[in-house]
């Protein structure tokens, strides 16, 4: 059976990203002997050029009717005084709620051949595994009434039981299945929504006895986490918070040009990477598309259970990087500067021998 794949690579580095993880998704297809069907549709502000509208509904059907959906990157300095329902963000938060996809993943996985490259300490970051759950569809960017005049501006916070209890239970799961640790992180000794978010997430952990629950402050876990993110297995925080402590994870791996993610529902699925689509080297071909590539492996695991192809793809990664090859934004001195072509090219050489050799009882790195 096909499996149908939309692609949605944006503004920006995104169309060269996108690029070079489907250059990787029709390699591992082949040699996994399984078939997609890949459709591409305008998101963003390019989009919005073609259509006056961030987000058509024919491109929101389009992901409707997939298996998953590949962003690349949205948004560019042209279109930063639109209004806000007509930036190219306002497309992503639509489709996130059009798709109901509440959960976000986004793992911090620190590759050895770049534990210098974090402005960090090796013996900081060295060995750093830790996952951040942000709930993707309530909280202040979703929350009414929102709005300014010429005397105030305001947000509101707000979330229902349902939203906390689904989020807490999908990373009560994953600690399960990885140290038996979650945090859960808040505001509650100031927000009353916190101290509900803390109270549900406490009656949802009864039904995981098995998993230690710490709660910790969201500015004491900005800083824990660059003081000693090891400490960390599972973490799980709302909107707000969850999208700044997974930037702080950029600190951790010395990029956000390689920082994964999946953004989950009940039903449907998106892929992209944590950088934004840095307009400034857009065109260039010197961008880093190892996060869409990664954002691809966990395609691969979490919508097509192919987990073997994941690890396949995320060890094909680690050992071109242990190979020195770098785009110039994580590259050190000694390390061999790639284009992002050449960094795709590189990465599908080495899936194919990782390949042959896991073919062969071998598997090794």
């Amino acid at each position: 059976m096909t499996q149908l794949i939309t692609l949605l690579s944006g503004d920006g580095i995104g169309p060269e990203v996108t690029k070079a993880a489907v250059k990787v998704i029709q390699h591992t297809a082949e040699k996994f002997n399984t078939s997609f069907t890949l459709q591409e549709k305008l998101i963003g502000g390019a989009s919005y050029e073609e259509y006056g509208t961030p987000l058509t509904e024919d491109t929101l059907q389009a992901c409707y009717d997939s298996n998953a959906v590949l962003l690349g990157a949205v948004g560019g300095y042209q279109w930063e005084n639109l209004e806000h329902h007509l930036k190219p963000e306002a497309a992503l938060l639509k489709l996130r709620k059009s798709l109901g996809l509440f959960t976000n993943i986004r793992p911090t996985n620190v590759f050895s051949p770049l534990v210098d490259s974090s402005s960090l300490k090796r013996e900081v970051i060295e060995g750093t595994d830790y996952v951040v759950f942000r709930e993707l569809t309530g909280g202040i960017y979703f929350g009414q009434p929102r709005g300014y005049d010429e005397h105030k501006g305001f947000n509101t916070m707000v979330y229902g039981k349902e939203e906390v209890v689904r989020i807490a239970k999908q990373a009560f799961e994953a600690a399960q299945r990885r140290n038996k640790k979650l945090t859960s992180v808040d505001k509650a000794n100031v927000l009353e929504v916190s101290q509900f978010w803390r109270k549900v997430v406490e009656e949802v952990a009864s039904d995981y006895p098995d998993v230690e629950l710490n709660h910790m402050y969201v500015d004491n876990a900005a800083m824990q986490i660059v003081r000693d993110p090891k400490q960390f297995d599972v973490i799980v925080t709302s909107n707000m918070f969850g999208d700044i402590i997974s930037d702080i994870s950029g600190m951790i791996t010395g990029s956000l040009g390689m920082l994964p993610s999946a953004s989950l529902g009940t039903k449907y699925a998106l892929y992209e990477p944590v950088h934004g689509s840095a307009p400034d080297i857009a065109g260039k071909n010197i961008a880093n598309p190892l996060a869409t590539i990664l954002s691809a492996a966990m395609m691969f695991e979490y919508s097509f259970e192919m987990a073997t192809a994941s690890q396949v793809i995320f060890d094909a990664v680690e050992r071109t990087l242990d190979q020195g090859y770098r785009t110039a934004e994580i590259a050190m001195e000694g390390d061999t500067v790639v284009t992002t072509e050449e960094m795709t090219d590189i990465v599908i050489t080495n899936f194919e021998k990782i390949f042959n050799d896991q073919s062969l009882g071998v598997f090794t790195l």
